[in-house]
């Protein structure tokens, strides 16, 4: 097996709330690999962590083969080739679409190769005829999509994506997974972090459950939600949150 990225023994709290707890899994290379999990279970933070957002209490990153440091910054992690998204779009509104992807290129490249790079990302995410529109004005989906391109202009090895489908509508998921699929056709690994469960059956290999912040399950996505003691832990979510 070739593993792109390794997580062991990871954990995390905050104010003396333990977030993530002792947390340990393996992604290989050319997955699309799911973490799925009840709201508070320690997705995103685990995300974070890897990103460089946060510094873990405990545990280390592994990334092609090599331990991340702690004191990396988020940049530097970038340029290694980890990739990610954000749960609400992050573009700068007041620039053009093609103008937020531009200028990541423009860092590695010249003016000229800058340009024919921004124009095929545009192609591959559907959003060249909206190059000129300003990022504002772009619907939800297509801000996830620009979001998306980009991380692709860091010409990433390994994205993570946070809840890339929230808020879409059954056309748009459709659409949005197969921009997904076609990234990973691309020799781009991804770690799928999503709500979503028709999702993360459509597109993931495999999946690993938290549940407060600790491993819960991990396997095929279909006989994840099918595992009694997952079953039990979004229902029992659900049940408190309506108390």
């Amino acid at each position: 097996m070739d593993t792109i990225l390794e997580v062991k023994d990871l954990s995390i709290s905050f104010a003396g709330i333990k977030a993530v707890q002792h947390l340990s899994f393996s992604i290989e290379r050319g997955e699309i690999f799911g973490l799925i999990g009840p709201n508070g279970s320690g997705k995103s933070t685990t995300v974070n962590i890897i990103a460089g957002n946060y510094i873990q209490d405990e545990g280390d990153v592994f990334f092609e083969g090599q331990m991340v440091s702690r004191k990396l910054s988020i940049a530097r992690r970038s340029r290694l080739g980890l990739g990610r998204t954000f749960q609400t779009p992050r573009p700068f509104g007041n620039l053009s679409v093609y103008n937020n992807i531009f200028p990541v290129f423009l860092q590695k490249y010249s003016f000229r190769d800058a340009d024919v790079k921004t124009r095929e990302i545009l192609e591959l995410s559907q959003l060249a005829p909206l190059g000129d529109l300003a990022a504002s004005q772009l619907s939800i989906e297509k801000r996830k999509w620009l979001d998306l391109a980009r991380v692709l202009a860091t010409e990433p090895g390994f994205v993570m994506m946070d809840e890339v489908m929230a808020g879409l509508n059954p056309n748009e998921m459709k659409d949005s997974l197969d921009f997904v699929r076609e990234i990973n056709k691309r020799g781009i690994t991804i770690l799928f972090i999503e709500h979503v469960m028709q999702a993360v059956v459509s597109v993931c290999t495999r999946v690993i459950v938290l549940n407060e912040g600790r491993f819960l399950y991990e396997g095929a996505p279909r006989e994840a939600l099918e595992n009694p003691s997952v079953v039990e832990a979004y229902i029992g979510r659900k049940k408190n949150a309506g108390n």
